[in-house]
């Protein structure tokens, strides 16, 4: 593996040593965290240790990923308005987990999204499905983390080779699997907080210095950025014809709803105390996020006005380079190299918390209480089986990631909230609020969401027919939006009313105490503790 001048004027050997302080001084503090791990709520809930304001900063770790830093900034600095709008659906997305989820899910459950959903139904089949979806969902968050390590190690490093990138990406995996098998939650949520802090630091550092190139005055900024291409005016993308204004509002709904369905997200709720520390998480996440969003604003023109389209289209890794570019042209290799490592932070945070989540997910729903029927004897069996999950979701997540090198991260989380979106938001609205619902809508709604949002991702323009696609040489796209949402979520909606009413199934008894719990938090402690 040659290190070549990955960007001109970057310096490979001081950019390994940024990442390789960063990976032991988080180890470090990942071992020491795991060192009073003895039960299940230990390892996937952290022991419920955490406060609202530390578990809001956590939750806007794992939600601010490598598409939020890397590839929206680079949608900004190459389509200007249009990119921007995945910052706003990213954003306002919170309220409708803050109104809708937060409380009333910290109230029913215990680890997974399984446990809320198996409150009122049939435990087998509807813990198989919600394990089920929460396995596709993180698998396909998982590969845009990993694309998006590999365009950005690539660019770093100057490894420009698909198999120099392919290194890169199983370094990556190996890492983050060593967080999870040693750290369990508490150590992730550790990862994610200092990532949060040194993300947060770092993106106000070059906004402020983008700003101050230009007076403090967004006005000049936006001028100088139009001047470049990126454009101040909506359309740039999306506005093309009638499809692509559709296309939009497709993943407008996506990225809106999504959030609330997102299984690593959900599982946060489950590591503070109580109802209120998880309403207090959420706000503190808001007001994290919001921030951030609010300078990626800045970063994303300052790119398009001091990097140029063109330069930033040439880089490794096209647009997920946006940032370490501006980063570059600002302050030299030693700004480089630590936005670097802060983009680096940020995807082995997030890997870290979907593969916890995904492995907890199997061990908790399908191994414990579909395979062993809720008779595990020893809790300490169920955390094996999560870490052996850990491993495979890991090798898994290192082979898709080699695969989808080089699209754009943001692109690929937008599919991933779809599935969420289709599979998991209609299921949890309807459990919560809805006292006809039953297994068999349940089944539907997640089983009949996930399998049209991903028939719809294969037969679209995001795998073939164009030459952004994955496989731009082939032709079977004949869906022609690029995200699914506008057709998969209603459906998935429409799929959980049609399977409840033509099944007999009724418990009104069991909705009752679920919506007592959920509003009040009576007797969720006790269900906590059991």
């Amino acid at each position: 593996m040659i290190l070549a001048e990955g960007v001109s004027g970057g310096n490979p050997t001081l950019n390994i040593s940024i990442f390789a302080a960063f990976v032991l001084i988080t180890l470090v503090i990942v071992i020491r965290a795991s060192r009073n791990q003895k039960t299940a709520a230990d390892y996937y809930a952290a022991g419920r240790a955490f406060t609202g304001a530390q578990n809001g900063i956590a939750i806007s770790g794992d939600y601010l990923s490598a598409a939020s830093f890397l590839g929206i900034a680079g949608l900004i600095a190459l389509n200007g308005y249009d990119g921007f709008l995945y910052s706003i659906g990213f954003l306002v997305a919170w309220l409708v987990a803050l109104l809708l989820v937060a409380e009333l899910l910290r109230n029913t459950g215990k680890y997974t999204m399984g446990d809320v959903l198996a409150f009122r139904m049939r435990q087998r089949p509807v813990r198989a499905a919600a394990a089920t979806s929460t396995l596709v969902v993180s698998l396909f968050y998982l590969l845009a983390q990993m694309a998006g390590a590999g365009g950005l190690v690539a660019l770093l490093l100057g490894i420009n080779g698909k198999f120099g990138q392919g290194v890169v990406i199983a370094v990556v995996g190996v890492v983050m699997i060593v967080y999870v098998l040693v750290g369990g939650m508490k150590g992730t949520t550790w990862v994610q907080i200092i990532k949060a802090v040194l993300l947060l630091v770092g993106a106000a550092a070059i906004t402020v210095w983008v700003l101050a190139r230009y007076g403090l005055n967004l006005s000049t900024l936006l001028g100088d950025a139009a001047k470049t291409g990126a454009s101040l005016d909506p359309g740039k993308q999306y506005g093309k014809t009638g499809i692509t204004q559709l296309d939009f509002v497709s993943l407008a709904l996506a990225l809106v709803l999504g959030t609330a369905g997102l299984p690593h997200v959900l599982m946060r709720f489950y590591t503070v105390p109580s109802a209120k520390e998880a309403r207090k998480s959420v706000a503190w996440a808001i007001g994290v996020i919001g921030v951030f969003y609010l300078f990626t604003l800045v970063l994303g023109y300052g790119a398009g006005a001091l990097v140029g389209p063109k330069a930033i289209n040439a880089a490794p890794g096209k647009g997920n380079s946006a940032a370490p570019l501006l980063a570059q042209a600002l302050g030299g290799p030693v700004l480089l190299g630590l936005v670097a490592a802060v983009a680096f932070a940020t995807i082995l945070a997030v890997v870290a918390g979907l593969t916890i989540t995904a492995s907890a997910s199997f061990a908790h729903d399908i191994y414990a209480n579909v395979i062993k029927k809720g008779e595990v004897d020893d809790k300490a069996q169920e955390v094996k089986v999560a870490r052996i999950t850990a491993l495979v979701i890991g090798a898994i997540a290192i082979a898709g990631g080699i695969l989808a090198n080089g699209q754009n991260v943001a692109f690929l989380v937008a599919l991933a909230f779809a599935l969420a979106a289709s599979a998991n938001l209609p299921t949890i609205l309807y459990s919560l609020f809805w006292k006809r619902f039953n297994t068999q809508g349940a089944l539907w709604s997640i089983y009949g969401g996930l399998a049209v949002c991903l028939v719809l991702i294969v037969f679209s323009p995001a795998v073939s027919g164009e030459t952004s696609s994955m496989l731009p040489g082939e032709h079977f796209d004949w869906f022609p939006l690029s995200n699914p949402g506008i057709v998969s979520i209603p459906v998935s909606f429409l799929l959980g009313w049609l399977g409840t009413v033509l099944s007999s199934e009724r418990d009104d008894a069991k909705y009752a105490e679920m919506e007592v719990r959920a509003l009040t938090g009576v007797g969720a402690e006790q269900a906590v503790h059991h």
